[in-house]
């Protein structure tokens, strides 16, 4: 197995061009993400003290949207290593409460991105548009494993093209 320091992002990201909605193709089980999740998107977007917001959405297991908002901020000029954090804002400040989001691959046109940490617990693909080919995935998840990601455990989340709306959110009484 692979150690930490082994795990390595793409050369640089243009935030710019990362920002926007994207989809949840796959990704590893986490304790704070239900597994029956579906429609799950997240949508980042700029502040004005130059941290990203993180907007995530999903319907959960009962069939309720959800969203959970978290910030987000580049480690290094590269924008390739950021820690994202989704307590409440007068306790971010808290430093082991931050998680790495890492960009590990990412293609020229910002339609699909690879994301983990460098510990390998935590990886998401990302992308565009609600699905992408099965090639496409294949690409991703391959280099996911040469990084040393055990993918036996991967969630694929039902992805109807579908996004929870602010509307769907204040009529559930879920919003944050």
């Amino acid at each position: 197995m692979s150690t930490s320091h082994d795990v390595t992002t793409v050369a640089s990201v243009d935030l710019q061009r990362y920002l926007g909605l994207w989809y949840e193709i796959c990704r590893l089980p986490m304790k704070y993400e239900d597994a029956t999740a579906r429609d799950i998107t997240a949508h980042y977007s700029l502040q004005d003290n130059g941290k990203i917001r993180v907007d995530n959405r999903c319907i959960d297991e009962d069939g309720k949207p959800t969203q959970s908002i978290g910030e987000a901020e580049a480690l290094d000029a590269s924008n390739a290593k950021l820690t994202v954090t989704f307590l409440p804002e007068l306790l971010r400040w808290i430093p082991f409460t931050k998680g790495d989001y890492w960009i590990l691959k990412l293609d020229p046109e910002y339609r699909l991105s690879l994301v983990g940490d460098p510990q390998r617990e935590f990886l998401w693909l990302l992308a565009r548009e609600p699905q992408v080919s099965a090639a496409e995935q294949e690409d991703y998840l391959g280099h996911a494993q040469a990084l040393g990601y055990d993918l036996s455990k991967l969630i694929t989340p039902r992805q109807s093209g579908k996004t929870v709306s602010d509307a769907m959110l204040e009529t559930a009484g879920a919003r944050r």
